[in-house]
C-alpha cells in the first residue's frame, strides 16, 4: 500500500481523518463514507449498468472509500478490471476487509492510496470512471487537478461519470439546502456546490466536455455529470 506524502483533505474536510482497528471492527467505516451502504452501493452499480457498463470494461472508481459501491463492481466485472483509489489509507484498509467478507479476493480489485489524483499509478487507460460524494468535499482547484487527470487516463471512447450538488447560479454564496436529504451546502467550504457553468469551466480547462444527467435519484440530491474527451 502507498501511503500518501500529506493528506490533501487536511483543513478541507474531515474525511481525512483515518479510523482505527475498532472504528473498522465495528464497521464505521461504512457511516463514515455518509452511511446509506446498501441504497447508495446498489443505486451506484444500478446506474452504470444503464450506462453500458460489461463485465470487460475497465472501471476506475475515485475516492472508492471503503467500497460501498465498490463490492458491486468489483463482484460484477471480470478480475483485474476495477480499480479504485482513496486519500483515506483506513478507509482502504477497510476495503480490504469488506473483500475478504464478501469472499471476493478472487477478483484481484486494485486498490491504491493517493492524495493528488495521481492515476497513472495504474498504468492504464479506462473505458468509465465513477466519483460519487467527491467533487461534493473538494474546491475548485482540487476538482480540476482530478478532472486533468481524468482527461489523461480516459480512453477515447470512455466516459466520467460524477456526482456535485448544484447551485442555481455561479458564485452562488448563500447556503443551499438541498432536497431531498436536508444537505446544507456552501460556496467556499464543505459540503460544497457549484453551478453546471462552473462545473464546465473547470472541465473545459481540463480538455473535457461535460453534460448533466438527468436526477438518478440520488437521496441526498447529488446530481450527475458525465465527462468525455473533446472531439
Amino acid at each position: 500500500m502507498v501511503e500518501p506524502k500529506h493528506n490533501a483533505m487536511k483543513g478541507i474536510s474531515p474525511y481525512g481523518t483515518e479510523l482505527n482497528k475498532e472504528d473498522l471492527d465495528s464497521k464505521r467505516h461504512r457511516e463514515f463514507v455518509g452511511g446509506l451502504w446498501e441504497e447508495v452501493g446498489q443505486l451506484q452499480f444500478d446506474f452504470m449498468k444503464k450506462q453500458g457498463l460489461l463485465p470487460n470494461h475497465s472501471l476506475f472508481d475515485i475516492g472508492c472509500g471503503s467500497l460501498r459501491g465498490g463490492l458491486h463492481f468489483i463482484a460484477y466485472l471480470e478480475p483485474g478490471n476495477y480499480c479504485g483509489l482513496d486519500v483515506n489509507a483506513s478507509l482502504i484498509d477497510a476495503g480490504f476487509v469488506e473483500i475478504e467478507e464478501a469472499q471476493l479476493a478472487d477478483r484481484k480489485a486494485n486498490l491504491l492510496v493517493d492524495d493528488q489524483f495521481r492515476f497513472e499509478k495504474f498504468g492504464r487507460k479506462f473505458d468509465y470512471m465513477i466519483s460519487i460524494s467527491v467533487f461534493t468535499h473538494l474546491p475548485m482547484n482540487i476538482i480540476i487537478r482530478c478532472l486533468t487527470e481524468a482527461s489523461n487516463h480516459l480512453k477515447q471512447t470512455g466516459v466520467y461519470f460524477s456526482t456535485f450538488f448544484e447551485a442555481p447560479t455561479p458564485a452562488h454564496l448563500n447556503e443551499l439546502v438541498q432536497r431531498p436529504g436536508g444537505v446544507t451546502t456552501y460556496y467556499d467550504s464543505d459540503p460544497f456546490h457549484y453551478s453546471f457553468a462552473e462545473i464546465s469551466w473547470m472541465a473545459d480547462i481540463a480538455g473535457l466536455q461535460v453534460e448533466a444527467i438527468a436526477d438518478w435519484e440520488h437521496p441526498r440530491n447529488q446530481k450527475m455529470l458525465a465527462f468525455r474527451i473533446k472531439d
